[in-house]
């Protein structure tokens, strides 16, 4: 595995700037990847991480893990949680990792001398210990075979706009089947 530096200049390009959010997602990666064995995490297909807020961590988590949302090895559930589980396929083996709340009180406690709460809080989220920033959970990680990373196990057409759905997404309702804008479910409006 990389050192944190190299992981931070890694992630500061891939996302565009350097952010208390990139180096707890960061830290967060190293250390979910170390606890389910996993030193190399980009070595194979054998990591799954799900993600729980779509903000600077998830693209530094991406950065640590190589785990992506093309390749279905990066799930996001939106819990608005900076929290991810990293699930190694091959053992089974998955840890929940949480930021702590208290961390930002400490940035302030240890790097109160720094000028702004961003550079009290980059010191800090480079320097705390682990358990001083996450807390940790083992956790069971059922993932139906529909949400396997590979080729679609699975691809029906929605019977009321003829649109594709892959993996098991459709919904069947008085006989249809139908994707999940048709059954009622969009997020946008059709103009």
């Amino acid at each position: 595995m990389n050192s944190l530096d190299e992981y931070l200049i890694e992630a500061e390009r891939n996302h565009g700037h350097m952010c208390a959010g990139q180096v707890l997602g960061v830290r967060m990666a190293m250390l979910g990847c170390q606890l389910i064995g996993l030193e190399e995490p980009k070595v194979g297909k054998r990591l799954i991480v799900y993600v729980e807020i779509d903000r600077c961590a998830a693209d530094a988590i991406n950065t640590v893990t190589g785990c992506r949302l093309g390749k279905r090895t990066l799930k996001f559930r939106d819990f608005g949680k900076l929290a991810a589980t990293f699930l190694n396929t091959e053992s089974g083996a998955a840890i929940r990792v949480i930021a702590l709340e208290a961390a930002r009180e400490l940035a302030k406690i240890h790097f109160g001398h720094l000028a702004t709460k961003k550079e009290q809080q980059l010191a800090a989220y480079k320097s705390l210990a682990d358990d001083q920033l996450f807390h940790v959970q083992s956790v069971k990680v059922t993932l139906p075979e529909a949400d396997l990373p590979g080729h679609p196990k699975s691809r029906v057409a929605c019977e009321a706009c003829g649109e594709g759905i892959n993996d098991s997404r459709e919904i069947y309702r008085e006989g249809l089947t139908l994707c999940r804008g048709c059954a009622g479910e969009r997020y946008y409006e059709l103009v």
